[in-house]
């Protein structure tokens, strides 16, 4: 009497029975880590609006964002953490979440604020927080002629684009620009010296 025997199961079907319980696996860890991130979400700040450096933070400049940072949240802006007093340390972009390292102490800011006409035109996509150039012709000595010119500032980003209403405006554009404490004072001999400045930009916001 012939004995049967039976059947081996195949290799391959036993291949695609693992294949099959280790993505199973990888489903489940991944929902799981989706729901531990949302659990780990931290209340940050964001900008709403472009933020030039030295420019004092208010509440009204952000919006409150939850997001799962994990152990990168203590080195973000909490809503708890933004105190009077506090000024952008670098340009913050719309829609940047804010670093605390993006932030200083006003007493501790190495920028200030200056006005300056540049001569020359500057392009419709300059805006707040562009960063420019800031070029100087110096007057001549028979008041009517300007020597070659020079690169003043070499880095200086845009406050405010200043708007001249007046009928009889300049040629010029009035620019608030923020720079360097240490650049002050060439950039004030500059405009009390009658020199031609002219502001050019590097980049503008993206």
């Amino acid at each position: 009497m012939a004995v049967l025997s039976r059947p081996r199961r195949a290799f391959w079907g036993d291949v695609r029975f693992l294949v099959g319980i280790a993505l199973v696996v990888v489903s489940i860890t991944g929902v799981w880590l989706i729901v531990s991130a949302a659990d780990d979400a931290a209340p940050v700040l964001q900008a709403g609006r472009t933020i030039t450096e030295g420019e004092v933070l208010t509440s009204g400049d952000f919006q409150v964002v939850e997001i799962g940072l994990g152990a990168l949240a203590d080195e973000y802006l909490g809503p708890q953490d933004l105190q009077p007093g506090q000024v952008a340390s670098r340009t913050l972009e719309r829609g940047e979440i804010v670093p605390i390292s993006a932030t200083a102490d006003a007493a501790e800011s190495r920028s200030t604020t200056i006005v300056i006409e540049s001569s020359t035109g500057i392009p419709d996509d300059v805006e707040s927080g562009a960063v420019v150039e800031v070029w100087q012709a110096p007057r001549l000595e028979d008041g009517r002629s300007f020597d070659a010119p020079r690169i003043l500032v070499a880095e200086a980003s845009v406050r405010e684009v200043l708007e001249d209403d007046t009928m009889l405006a300049d040629a010029g554009t009035r620019v608030e620009i923020v720079i360097a404490r240490s650049d002050v004072a060439d950039v004030l001999a500059a405009v009390t010296g009658g020199s031609s400045l002219s502001v050019v930009p590097i980049r503008s916001v993206r």
